[in-house]
């Protein structure tokens, strides 16, 4: 079963393969011709590219991922290059399209204008960033780092150290919308997944900008950003019921730079579910923080990244795997992995995804379950010293994707249903179990995303 799931996979992600000049630049996010995004899903999406590149990374196959790093390179160039746009100089495309025109071809990309609720990506300069130097990393090529388009971008995510902003926290404030949660869940402000994202792509673009004179500023921000970001999200995100019962006997109100409830949040606001859901050895990375405002949702992508970017400490690394395995049926289910719990509903729901019928409980973004999780989950895994865990979450996903034909995500509480709104022959889902086995043969592949 395991051999004819990976050959079906590479079927799947050959055949998404894009064209540009006759060279390869990227992967289509689905080939489902029936999909109910169809259209949507032939563009090449820089966050699902990345499973698709790690895997060609694997297989020695730089050259692609090369020219997809360019590629996205171009268009965003052109685009901050136009007068008429006033893009944020920090923000790469969402996804990108070969037009073909009468004489020639010419790559399109989406700053948001395309997305429901057009809402630019905040994700795509970050997941670009840890895909460059994954693949400096898996060749050699000091060259690709060192070309002036690259460099330029690379300062670009360390401009965003210094961004005007009206706060004293170190995390990166962003919109609902502006990441893999595209539509709104109650995740705007600091959501876990951006912060994680922010802190690796900032610490490998420190690790490869050059140290000129002009760029001694950014380099001196985002060293200090990111000592005060890992800081503050150890110290402030993290969850366990140490940590819960604190919050439970918070003080309000406190004025001075002396008190133990920095951010005033109220005792009340602990959800009922929390206090009997979290094991007395497990932890984790809580989904939001901000002033009077803690989101006590698990957003497994946001943990995961945490722990494969070194943002965790070692012992936060384990508790956060001990709650998986304690709490595999909510999380990981019939198909791995659920990519926040619980499901937002009722009253909740209607106010904070404004009535999204996509996002109703347990579907898509809402307690949905999404297989392309199955790579950082078994990476994490790995990287925690807990083989048996990633062994079980992929033999799970091996034996029903292939038969479900490759979902985008599944439904229901415990993940057993395709997703209602799905398309099939999904690039990432096939990738993401392809970049799986391949971690579990040969974890040095972890060296791809090195703290």
């Amino acid at each position: 079963m395991k051999t004819t799931a990976l050959d079906d996979a590479y079927r799947l992600l050959d055949a998404s393969l894009m064209f540009y000049q006759g060279r390869p630049v990227g992967t289509a996010a689905a080939n489902d011709p029936k999909g109910p995004a169809a259209e949507n899903y032939r563009e090449c999406f820089i966050r699902d590219f990345v499973v698709s590149g790690l895997v060609f990374l694997a297989d020695g196959k730089v050259e692609i991922v090369r020219d997809f790093l360019l590629a996205a390179l171009e268009v965003t160039e052109r685009e901050h290059g136009n007068p008429e746009q006033t893009i944020h100089p920090s923000v790469m495309p969402a996804s990108f399209r070969i037009r073909h025109d009468a004489l020639a071809e010419r790559l399109e990309g989406d700053f948001g204008e395309r997305a429901i609720g057009r809402v630019a990506p905040v994700d795509s300069v970050l997941w670009w960033t840890l895909l460059l130097c994954a693949t400096v990393q898996a060749s050699g090529d000091r060259a690709l780092a060192a070309r002036a388009d690259v460099q330029r971008n690379l300062k670009r995510v360390l401009a965003l150290c210094a961004n005007d902003a009206f706060e004293v926290y170190p995390t990166l404030m962003v919109p609902d919308g502006a990441f893999m949660v595209d539509r709104r869940m109650g995740v705007y402000g600091h959501p876990l997944e951006i912060q994680a994202l922010f802190y690796g792509a900032l610490r490998r673009a420190l690790h490869y900008v050059e140290r000129t004179p002009e760029n001694r500023r950014l380099i001196a921000l985002g060293e200090q950003r990111l000592a005060n970001l890992r800081d503050y999200l150890r110290r402030f995100y993290w969850l366990d019921l140490q940590r819960l019962s604190a919050i439970h006997r918070f003080p309000t109100e406190e004025y001075g730079g002396t008190g133990s409830n920095l951010l005033n949040i109220h005792p009340e606001s602990i959800p009922e579910w929390v206090t009997e859901w979290l094991p007395e050895e497990a932890g984790y990375l809580v989904g939001n923080l901000g002033p009077g405002r803690m989101d006590f949702r698990f957003f497994s992508q946001g943990n995961l990244l945490a722990i494969l970017f070194g943002l965790t400490t070692v012992r936060q690394a384990t508790r956060i795997m001990s709650l998986i395995e304690a709490r595999w049926g909510d999380l990981v289910g019939a198909m791995p992995l659920k990519l926040c719990f619980p499901a937002l509903s009722g009253e909740a729901w209607r106010l904070l995804t404004g009535s999204d019928p996509k996002n109703a409980p347990w579907s898509y973004h809402n307690g949905g379950n999404w297989p392309v999780l199955l790579w950082p989950l078994v990476a994490a895994a790995l990287k925690s010293g807990r083989r048996p865990l990633a062994e079980r979450a992929f033999e799970v996903a091996a034996e029903r994707l292939p038969q479900d034909r490759w979902p985008e995500y599944y439904d229901g509480k415990g993940g057993r249903l395709i997703g209602r709104h799905a398309n099939l022959c999904q690039t990432w889902s096939a990738a993401g179990l392809i970049l799986a086995h391949k971690l579990l043969e040969d974890p040095s592949l972890l060296s791809l995303l090195p703290e």
